[in-house]
């Protein structure tokens, strides 16, 4: 059974729900950024809000923070809604250029942003 799995497939991880640690669910994976060179998994991209794919927000959330959860067959953030509003995001039509011609720039800003719920990854 794939909850058994240590390995899990990206295609697994798409569409699993995102809660905080109060319960509350606070979006979806939508993908994960993968560092070319070091193979490590960096963020995980979370759709939160919008209706019917519009006015969605992603979010690039650093892996290290999520936990999984069996008992509710998703991720647990140590974030809330209102951390979330002014968190670094993108408009669904930018995530092609995520990672893109400032990476060391967005990487830095968004652990910065990030760094009073988890020290980053070594």
């Amino acid at each position: 059974m794939a909850e058994d799995h240590n390995l899990i497939l990206a295609s697994r991880v798409e569409h699993t729900p995102v809660f905080n640690e109060d319960g509350w669910l606070i979006g979806h994976i939508k993908d994960i950024s993968i560092d070319r060179e070091s193979g490590e998994a960096i963020y995980v991209i979370v759709s939160f809000g919008g209706f019917l794919g519009f006015g969605t927000r992603l979010h690039p959330i650093p892996w290290h923070l999520l936990t999984y959860d069996t008992g509710k067959q998703g991720y647990v953030a140590p974030l809330d809604e209102e951390s979330l509003k002014d968190a670094p995001h993108f408009e669904a039509s930018e995530l092609e250029n995520f990672g893109g011609a400032h990476p060391a720039e967005s990487r830095t800003h968004i652990f910065d942003y990030y760094g009073p719920y988890a020290a980053p990854p070594i």
